[in-house]
C-alpha cells in the first residue's frame, strides 16, 4: 500500500460514486491527447519550415519542447494503465508514440514509478534524488537551467541512462535490446522521413535541439514543482505540490494537467484529464487549507533558489 494512503485514504476523499465515475478511462480520450501533443510539434515544425524566421524558430523550440516534455507525461500516464481504456492500444501505443520519440521504455519507466508512489518522499523513493538537493541558491539555479539550455544535462542523462542499462553482464544484451530496440526504428523512420524530404536540418532544429535544451529546462522545473522543497514529508497533502498554472504555463512546463500532482499521488487511479475535478472536490471538502498549493511556476523557482 502506498504511504500516502497511512493517513488519508481515496475513500476521505470521493463517495463510492464519485471513485467509479472519475477512474473511467477513455480510448478516445487518449487518442486525443496524443493527436493533440504531436499535432502541435509537427505544426510548429511546418511553420518554421513554411516561414523560417528567428520567431518561428523560438517558437518552436518553445513548443516542441514543451510537447517533449508532454509526450514523457502521456507516457506516465499509459505507465499506470490510464491513457487508454483498451489494454493493448495503451501498452503498444504509449510506448510507439510517447515512449520511444523520448528515447525512453514504459515498462523500465513503470517498475521505477511505481516505487515512487508507494515510498513518496522516503528513503525509499527511488526519484528522491531529483529533490533533495533543493533549496539551492540563486546561482546554483541559474547553473542548472545554463546546463539545460546548453544540452549538458541531456548528455549526461543519456550517458547514465546507457550505464544503467548496461548494467552487470549477465543479461546485459536482453536488457539493451529491451530499452533500445523501440527507439532505434522509431529514429530510423524519422530520420528516413526527414532525410528523403531533404530536409534532416528540421529534424536537428526542430526536433533535436527542443529535446536537449527547452525540453530539459521545462522538465526541471515541473519535477521541482512536484516535490521539492516540502515542509512535512510525512504528510501526503504536503510532500507533494499542486501548482495552480496559468495558460502560458500549461504550454510550457505542466502539459496534461500534471501540476494537479497532489490529487495524482492521492488518486493515482484518476486519469489526468479527470485530476481538475478532483481538485475541485478536494477544496470543496475542506482539504485545501493543508494542501501544499502554489500559483505559478516563477513562485516555484523562487522557493527552490532561497537557500
Amino acid at each position: 500500500m502506498s504511504t500516502q494512503w497511512n493517513s488519508i485514504k481515496p475513500s476521505d476523499i470521493l463517495t463510492k460514486e464519485e471513485s467509479h465515475q472519475l477512474r473511467q478511462r477513455s480510448d478516445l480520450m487518449g487518442f486525443y491527447l496524443l493527436a493533440h501533443c504531436w499535432g502541435l510539434i509537427i505544426g510548429s515544425i511546418t511553420l518554421f519550415a513554411l516561414f523560417p524566421n528567428p520567431a518561428t524558430f523560438l517558437l518552436c523550440l518553445i513548443i516542441v519542447g514543451s510537447r517533449q516534455l508532454g509526450l514523457a507525461i502521456l507516457m506516465h500516464e499509459g505507465s499506470h494503465g490510464m491513457l487508454f481504456k483498451t489494454r493493448w492500444l495503451n501498452e503498444r501505443l504509449t510506448q510507439a508514440l510517447a515512449a520511444w520519440p523520448m528515447v525512453l521504455n514504459m515498462n523500465t519507466y513503470r517498475k521505477r514509478h511505481m516505487a515512487h508512489h508507494r515510498f513518496t518522499r522516503t528513503d525509499a523513493d527511488p526519484e528522491n534524488y531529483l529533490y533533495t538537493p533543493f533549496p539551492v541558491s540563486k546561482g546554483s539555479m541559474a547553473r542548472k537551467i545554463l546546463r539545460d539550455l546548453t544540452g549538458i544535462v541531456f548528455l549526461r542523462t543519456q550517458i547514465g541512462i546507457f550505464r544503467y542499462i548496461w548494467g552487470d553482464r549477465a543479461g546485459r544484451l536482453e536488457r539493451l535490446k529491451a530499452f533500445y530496440t523501440g527507439p532505434i526504428v522509431f529514429y530510423a523512420v524519422a530520420i528516413t522521413g526527414f532525410a528523403l524530404a531533404g530536409r534532416m536540418d528540421l529534424f536537428l532544429l526542430c526536433w533535436l535541439l527542443p529535446m536537449a535544451t527547452t525540453q530539459q529546462l521545462f522538465l526541471r522545473v515541473r519535477n521541482i514543482a512536484e516535490h521539492a522543497t516540502m515542509e512535512d514529508l510525512e504528510n501526503p497533502l504536503k510532500n507533494s505540490r499542486t501548482t495552480i498554472a496559468r495558460p502560458w504555463e500549461r504550454l510550457t512546463f505542466a502539459p496534461y494537467f500534471v501540476n494537479y500532482h497532489i490529487e495524482h499521488h492521492m488518486l493515482p487511479f484518476v486519469p489526468c484529464w479527470r485530476l481538475r475535478d478532483v481538485h475541485r472536490l478536494m477544496l470543496k471538502r475542506g482539504f485545501g487549507n493543508e494542501m501544499e498549493i502554489r500559483t505559478g511556476y516563477w513562485d516555484i523557482i523562487k522557493l527552490n533558489a532561497s537557500a
